[in-house]
């Protein structure tokens, strides 16, 4: 039994993290410093900035919203931001990719978190006058509920997924799992989480969807596959941390781990995007420029995130 702890780099600390796919946050100076604290773990990019020279000159406002599974990486950046600049106020939300794209074209927030590029959310007149920054590389992990790990399923094919998420394959057993019925957790259209597993665990087979239980919250999603006997669904691995009560699968013998994404094995990845329509304001690009900095790299990887540099393949 492999539980979802074991995804992580040898060595990355556990974290707490639990982002909600609706909720927002909002980050100032007033309240970073109670934020690293409650943290599990600690907040080591913000304690790092403590020594550092708050800078008083950069003043305003960023909104950003899209991916759950960018939020928590755009969460903990906010608030080591924050220490940095304490006069820069952000607030971030989810909501999907989809809805992230939307809104940065229509200009209701600075910027538009995604999974995936524009051009495949929006039309190509409203994609263009967007400006893509790649901040970092996301990997989906297949999950389950422990259930269906203790019953032996901790390996499956890719046509062995493919077949289960298209609703071709509907009991364990089929797997050589449990004699039960697999209960999907699915995503919404919208979701950019979706569309990257649909395209490289699924090999662009159409997901079945299970409305009782769609959300493109990860943090939901991922609490319904530890209720739920049977489940399966997948999230990225920065809502793994030692406690989060499922198991990851691996697929053709391969761990999802970032590992093994750098290394190019294991094939479910996707770089992720933070939007702006057309240049980004002063505020907005110090703090692009903060999440891509070498000394906010450490702490992407803690968080479950691959640094683009360190991949060995940049296309699959």
């Amino acid at each position: 039994m492999k539980k979802a702890g074991l995804v992580l780099l040898a060595g990355v600390m556990a974290l707490g993290l639990a982002a909600c796919g609706t909720s927002s946050s909002e980050t100032t100076a007033a309240d970073t410093t109670a934020a690293s604290t409650t943290k599990a773990g600690g907040n080591d990019a913000a304690e790092d900035t403590e020594e550092a020279e708050v800078n008083e000159d950069l003043s305003g406002t960023i909104t950003a919203a899209g991916s759950s599974a960018l939020k928590p990486l755009a969460d903990d950046a906010a608030d080591a931001f924050a220490e940095l600049y304490p006069d820069v106020a952000i607030t971030i939300d989810a909501g999907g990719s989809g809805e992230g794209l939307k809104q940065v074209a229509e200009g209701t927030v600075d910027i538009g978190n995604s999974d995936v590029p524009a051009e495949e959310k929006l039309d190509a007149e409203q994609a263009a006058e967007l400006v893509d920054h790649q901040v970092c590389v996301i990997t989906m992990a297949p999950i389950v509920n422990m259930d269906v790990a203790e019953a032996g399923v901790t390996d499956l094919t890719k046509d062995q997924l493919i077949s289960i998420f298209t609703g071709e394959t509907t009991n364990w057993s089929e797997v050589g799992g449990p004699d039960e019925d697999i209960v999907l957790v699915t995503r919404p259209t919208s979701s950019g989480t979706r569309a990257t597993f649909q395209k490289y665990a699924l090999d662009g087979n159409e997901e079945a969807s299970n409305a009782s239980m769609e959300t493109d919250d990860s943090g939901v999603l991922l609490q319904n596959v530890k209720d739920t006997k049977g489940a399966i669904g997948y999230v990225a691995l920065s809502y793994l941390t030692d406690d989060a009560g499922v198991a990851t699968v691996a697929i053709d013998g391969v761990e999802p781990t970032l590992e093994n994404t750098y290394n190019g094995t294991y094939p479910v990845w996707t770089y992720e995007h933070m939007y702006t329509k057309g240049e980004p304001s002063e505020a907005a690009a110090a703090f692009l420029e903060y999440i891509m900095s070498d000394d906010y790299g450490t702490r992407m990887e803690e968080l479950g995130y691959g640094v683009s540099s360190k991949m060995t393949v940049t296309e699959h």
